[in-house]
């Protein structure tokens, strides 16, 4: 049986080389991504103007290394894809570190923005993440493993994102704690 070149797929074209599914084999590697990446909330934005009504999309995006950096942002876009790429950059200009000890906080610390609290204290070894929404993805993306949380106030989900962050950044180091207890490190959380 003889083959018509003009035929779909010809297993080996000598002018391009092996070819699977009519494309070349040459792909890019994958970036590793420096940061993790989660969109909290994603809201429809009207702007009501002469001519009718224009349609924008919000987005609030936070994102974290799991190891002591974390940081949120919004952004505003015609389109939700742009909307949070423009979060996205805009959170990698406000990171924050934060300090951490055996997967929890060091010490119980309100944040308050506005009207929104978000109370956190230090939990057990095995305890996980208690914390709903919002809140969750700012600690989880930090890289703690075991937190208590409550909400109190305003539960709007930039409020909640801005309160957690808030009392994340005025929280003290290990060592800070310690000073003040006026004991060792390995005393306080041995």
């Amino acid at each position: 049986m003889e083959r018509n070149p003009r035929q779909n797929g010809p297993k080996n074209d000598k002018r391009n080389g092996p070819r699977r599914n009519g494309r070349n084999n040459k792909r890019r590697p994958r970036e590793v991504k420096e940061f993790e990446e989660r969109v909290v909330t994603i809201n429809r934005v009207t702007k009501v103007v002469k001519g009718g009504r224009k349609m924008r999309f919000a987005a609030l995006v936070v994102i974290g290394d799991k190891k002591g950096r974390v940081g949120f942002g919004t952004g505003k876009a015609n389109e939700v894809p742009d909307a949070i790429r423009k979060a996205s950059e805009a959170a990698k200009k406000n990171l924050i570190n934060v300090s951490m000890k055996n997967g929890t906080i060091t010490h119980e610390v309100t944040g308050i923005f506005k009207s929104g609290e978000v109370f956190l204290r230090p939990a057990a070894k095995g305890t996980g993440i208690i914390a709903g929404g919002p809140v969750r993805a700012v600690v989880e993306l930090a890289g703690y493993t075991d937190i208590l949380s409550k909400c109190i106030g305003s539960r709007t989900p930039i409020n909640m994102v801005r309160a957690t962050i808030e009392g994340l950044a005025k929280m003290k180091t290990v060592e800070a704690v310690a000073q003040l207890r006026d004991k060792t490190v390995d005393e306080i959380y041995g």
